[in-house]
């Protein structure tokens, strides 16, 4: 089977490139795969590929961020999504003749803008697979208004969507209401380790992942302080960079933690700090999925995690690999540290079922999985089960698209309509 990924743009950092790069990886060991980027900023990229995965980017932006096209807004690629600004006619143009001259059986976008362009330029005989990394409800509104109005009209010519939870999936069964387009979820895989586990004797909690204000960082050193109190040998070790970088080590100042608590910078891989902790903490308002998680849970740690939507709660099992606490309750969060903290044996004990239960987060199970979708896709085409895509090329696209401004200008009137009525009741 010869698969091709579709992606924004491979060359920079971020958890769809890690996902994407680890299921090419995992696919390439049996079939033929290939990354196409959309975009190119830099020599190479930040993660390796395999080898036996081709890289190629569509637009160089060191060569040609001046080209004329790329000064004219995309018409395909949609506005509602946020990284609307950064694609044009020029990645229309490319991106289509791309999809036009692709000899793969499948190709897979991996972002609502791409999924747009594959439903509507891929040809024929191509299955279409549709990835969506960021849960529908935490989409921005603007694009949740487009995806339930004007895109779903792309997106009921793809074969197949794909989730990370499966509570993302009956939600967009249940909203977006695709007939004939097969929604089901796939959860991200981690490689399988390399390190000897964690024994759980560390007297380390690690957290690790973007520093911005979603993912909650302040609540965990929060929650840490009550760790401190009794337990001053315990220490917290916090590994990424970004916005709230400043401000959490304002807090960790002034909680009087800088001999307990420490960030980290960035560390690639993560694999051999994890295996220096003995918990992992997790304190995010929402999460997608839950990559670091995984992560620690696949290096031996048991993990606190808040029970957001919808990653946490279907990868911790609570009280047998890990915890899950309410989100935004600090207090909670220190409690269920402090379990683990005390009890030594019980640490060892979840650590084991951690290492036990994130198996099924392997690249086996979840690449058997993606073969089984992928392979009753290509029967159900050929047994003509799937409507045939509408002809037209990219002329038909273009139409489509103006269709599509239609709708979503039909819907942005009902929506100012609803609110002034309510404003009148």
């Amino acid at each position: 089977m010869k698969i091709s990924f579709l992606i924004h743009n491979a060359y920079g950092i971020g958890g769809t490139i890690t996902t994407t790069f680890n299921l090419a990886g995992a696919l390439a060991e049996r079939h033929d795969v290939e990354i196409v980027s959309v975009l190119r900023h830099r020599e190479h990229p930040n993660l390796t590929p395999h080898p036996g995965v081709r890289l190629r980017a569509l637009v160089d932006l060191r060569r040609e961020k001046d080209h004329p096209l790329h000064s004219r807004p995309a018409k395909v690629f949609p506005s509602a999504e946020y990284r609307h600004h950064q694609y044009s006619e020029l990645t229309d143009q490319r991106i289509a003749e791309c999809l036009e001259a692709t000899d793969a059986d499948v190709v897979i976008g991996t972002r609502p803008g791409l999924n747009v362009h594959l439903a509507l330029q891929a040809p024929r005989h191509v299955i279409r697979v549709g990835q969506e990394h960021l849960t529908l409800d935490n989409h921005s509104p603007a694009l949740r208004t487009a995806l339930r109005t004007a895109l779903r009209r792309a997106y009921r010519r793809l074969d197949v969507l794909t989730t990370v939870t499966e509570a993302d999936a009956a939600c967009y069964r249940r909203k977006m209401r695709l007939p004939g387009v097969r929604v089901e979820a796939l959860p991200n895989s981690v490689p399988d380790p390399v390190l000897p586990a964690a024994d759980g004797t560390a007297k380390v909690v690690i957290a690790a992942g973007r520093l911005v204000p979603v993912k909650r960082y302040d609540l965990i050193i929060e929650a840490f302080a009550r760790v401190v109190a009794e337990y001053p040998d315990w220490r917290l070790r916090i590994y990424g960079k970004g916005e709230e970088q400043d401000r959490l080590r304002a807090q960790i100042e002034a909680l009087g933690l800088w001999n307990n608590v420490f960030l980290m910078g960035a560390a690639t891989p993560m694999e051999a700090e994890w295996v220096k902790g003995s918990i992992g903490a997790a304190a995010s308002n929402f999460e997608p999925f839950g990559m670091t998680i995984v992560e620690a849970m696949r290096c031996g740690l048991p993990v606190v995690s808040t029970d957001c939507p919808y990653g946490p709660g279907e990868i911790i099992k609570d009280g047998e690999d890990g915890r899950l606490v309410p989100v935004g309750d600090g207090r909670a969060f220190g409690a269920a540290l402090l379990d683990l903290v005390r009890d030594d044996e019980r640490r060892r004990r979840m650590g084991g079922a951690a290492l036990d239960n994130a198996r099924r987060f392997a690249p086996g199970p979840v690449v058997a999985q993606a073969e089984r979708l992928l392979q009753e896709a290509i029967e159900a085409r050929d047994g003509g089960q799937r409507s045939a895509p509408e002809p037209g090329g990219t002329h038909h696209t273009l139409r489509t698209q103006g269709y599509a401004a239609r709708d979503l200008a039909h819907a942005a009137a009902a929506g100012a309509l609803r609110t002034v009525r309510k404003g009148r009741r």
